[in-house]
């Protein structure tokens, strides 16, 4: 019973002590302030971007289109493949001539 006598002590006790504290007085343009400055930094975090606009990342894109359409050409010719074939051979990289444990 004792024990149930101090907690209830205790809650009293901090129960009272909220009726001490004063009511905090706010600025009325407290909100206003705030929020300007929170939208102040929004706008230099997005500044650090600001150079890549829509016109340069169109630019880039017609860019890379360009240069993986040559690329595919590039790879479809047969000037490529004889290319690509001489170089093989000539340091011993086709698989033509060459037999593999791997192959049986």
């Amino acid at each position: 019973m004792n024990a149930n006598k101090n907690i209830q002590d205790k809650i009293d006790s901090t129960l009272n002590a909220l009726d001490t504290l004063n009511s905090v007085q706010v600025s009325p343009f407290f909100k206003d302030k705030t929020m300007q400055k929170m939208f102040a930094e929004k706008q230099t975090i997005s500044k650090s971007w600001s150079w890549f606009t829509p016109q340069l990342q169109l630019a880039t894109l017609a860019c890379v289109v360009i240069v993986n359409v040559y690329a595919i050409r590039q790879i479809k010719s047969t000037k490529y493949n004889e290319a690509i074939s001489s170089f093989a051979s000539d340091y011993g990289l086709s698989s033509e001539s060459e037999s593999s444990l791997f192959n049986l």
